[in-house]
């Protein structure tokens, strides 16, 4: 089975590097898409979903500092910024925004190439370490209701905890259902006692 090829979005308002770093990219084995402003970049964002972006700084209207906080905020598609600029500020916006690499131009692919790879990868680290953060949150979650659920069935059946927490299993068991589901309609259904 062939392996699936990542796909770049290159955004930069200079057509010449759009063209020669677009091909580069290219001819290395990557699906690019090409924008030439940070709202054509965004709107292609939502359209491709790249695995990772490289953007030039400054740009006319939306600049690549802006770009990249959407990125951030909603998208979380890892992006590397390229530009002419390497003053200690625009470099801690870049570092702030969750750049994962920074190259002054002029650049050319086999300079270009090796941040890419690193971004990449860095980048699924990070799609990783989140997706498990979102299973961790849900099972802790999980669990504070499945412990709501058996101190409810103590309260309600004077039992100890491994009685109530029995019961609960035993009554997911015979409705075939998760015991989180189960725990969380007794939660429910409680609250909703309390409030009439």
């Amino acid at each position: 089975m062939a392996k699936e090829m990542r796909k770049i979005l290159l955004v930069d308002d200079d057509r010449l590097i759009l063209a020669t770093l677009g091909e580069g990219l290219r001819q290395a084995g990557f699906e690019v898409t090409e924008a030439d402003s940070g709202e054509r970049a965004i709107a292609l964002c939502q359209e491709v979903e790249p695995d990772l972006a490289i953007l030039d700084m400054r740009m006319p209207g939306m600049s690549g500092i802006q770009v990249a906080h959407w990125l951030r905020m909603e998208s979380h598609i890892p992006f590397i910024f390229l530009s002419a600029y390497d003053t200690d500020d625009v470099v801690e916006n870049a570092v702030h925004e969750g750049a994962l690499g920074y190259l002054v131009k002029p650049v050319d692919v086999n300079q270009l190439l090796p941040a890419v790879r690193a971004a990449m990868e860095r980048g699924q680290e990070i799609r990783q370490l989140r997706e498990k953060e979102i299973h961790l949150n849900r099972a802790l979650e999980s669990d504070r209701t499945t412990s709501t659920a058996v101190g409810i069935m103590m309260d309600r059946h004077c039992l100890n905890e491994a009685q109530a927490f029995n019961m609960l299993r035993d009554k997911a068991r015979a409705k075939r259902q998760k015991l989180a589901d189960v725990a969380k309609e007794v939660v429910t259904a409680t609250e909703f006692l309390n409030i009439h």
